[in-house]
């Protein structure tokens, strides 16, 4: 079961995407409660992360994910979008700074989000 989200920002527009509660379901039902999230974004090499209002543990936590994985870092209660290498990425792998539970997927490319700067104001809200 995927439901549809808008990821919106200044730099972006909307960006459709959608949360799984296939691998990770307390998380995604945790996400998808607290919507709409509205944040401002913190850049991490090719990643975005902000803070929002869940705070959970690690479920089915992963080392690595894949371009336009959505994750929840439990560490910084944060939500993250990831669109290519981070800092601490080996090679061509997509690696959080420590495991994170991923519970979504960008549609389309996730490289739009190259264009997000740090402090640029992030919406999440749920897709009609």
């Amino acid at each position: 079961m995927a439901k549809k989200i808008k990821i919106i920002t200044d730099a972006t527009g909307a960006v459709e995407a959608e949360i799984s509660w296939e691998k990770n379901p307390r998380t995604a039902e945790a996400i998808w409660r607290a919507l709409p999230i509205e944040a401002r974004a913190e850049t991490w090499g090719d990643e975005i992360y902000f803070p929002i209002p869940v705070k959970m543990g690690e479920e089915n936590s992963q080392e690595t994910v894949e371009l336009g994985d959505l994750g929840y870092w439990p560490p910084g209660n944060s939500f993250c979008i990831f669109f290519g290498p981070t800092p601490v990425s080996r090679g061509d792998e997509i690696r959080p700074a420590s495991p994170v539970n991923v519970f979504g997927r960008v549609a389309g490319n996730p490289k739009v989000f190259k264009k997000v700067k740090d402090g640029d104001l992030v919406r999440i809200e749920k897709a009609e």
